[in-house]
């Protein structure tokens, strides 16, 4: 992934479908509760204007981030939500603004970010693609809870191949964040993608893999989905353990959705 170009564009379509499906809401609707406790939709959005404005300070400014990281551990069990609060406060057609401003800010400047650049983070430094893969996964992520509130299907397109990668690739942080030692061996992973093609990772010939729809794996590491509810399967005791707490995104573990049909 030296070229970042690719995981860009599809970071800037998966933004253009989000923005389309909340364009067109009323202010009741903005203030709808999403399956992320105590998240309207305005929090969502305003989360992910307010990631994308980190990320373009990580981008332009280190010792502006150097600050950032600095207020989050001042306050790490409030930072994430203060920011989406604030944000949620705005007029919704402010918020909106607010969000395409920065977006287009943080496409220009990784577009234009030198070739080899490592950028700071809350976890270790990363390159253009991988900033922007992480940008993809959240906005994929945050907008499923859009429009899951909404009752809107929104069909899986080849853009989850991102995310997947980075599901795969942070197995062994998904274990250290449980206080749990990695395995020392690598997984086999066989997703099949939205148009049928196989997506695999790992070698061929390793012992413990993954098999399985690319949405549900990618819905697993997002915790969007409950385990109980998706279609992979595991073999082998580790990678079994593994799916029960994947997660492609920084931070601490979450507690992620119940199984359908429970009430918590």
């Amino acid at each position: 992934m030296s070229d970042p170009t690719p995981v860009i564009d599809d970071l800037r379509e998966e933004s253009e479908e989000l923005d389309a499906l909340v364009a067109r809401l009323s202010p009741e609707e903005w203030r709808l509760a999403t399956p992320a406790p105590g998240w309207t939709i305005a929090h969502q959005i305003a989360h992910l204007a307010w990631t994308d404005r980190a990320a373009l300070v990580a981008v332009t400014d280190e010792d502006g981030f150097g600050a950032l990281v600095e207020q989050a551990l001042a306050a790490p069990d409030r930072y994430v939500d203060d920011g989406a609060e604030e944000g949620a406060r705005l007029e919704p057609a402010t918020l909106l603004a607010t969000w395409r401003d920065g977006r287009a800010a943080l496409d220009k400047a990784l577009r234009a970010s030198s070739p080899g650049a490592r950028f700071p983070w809350y976890g270790p430094p990363m390159a253009a693609a991988s900033m922007a893969t992480a940008r993809l996964m959240e906005t994929w992520a945050h907008g499923l809870d859009v429009a899951d509130t909404l009752g809107v299907t929104r069909p899986p397109t080849d853009r989850l191949r991102h995310i997947a990668r980075i599901g795969v690739r942070a197995r062994d942080f998904a274990h250290a964040a449980h206080g749990l030692t990695p395995p020392a061996e690598q997984f086999r992973v066989e997703l099949t993608g939205p148009g049928g093609d196989l997506w695999t990772y790992g070698p061929e010939d390793a012992p413990q893999r993954v098999t399985g729809p690319a949405l549900d794996f990618c819905l697993l590491a997002t915790q969007r989905a409950h385990r109980a509810d998706l279609a992979l399967t595991a073999e082998g005791p580790d990678v079994d353990r593994w799916l029960d707490i994947a997660q492609a995104f920084a931070g601490r573990p979450g507690a992620g959705r119940p199984p359908k049909g429970t009430d918590q």
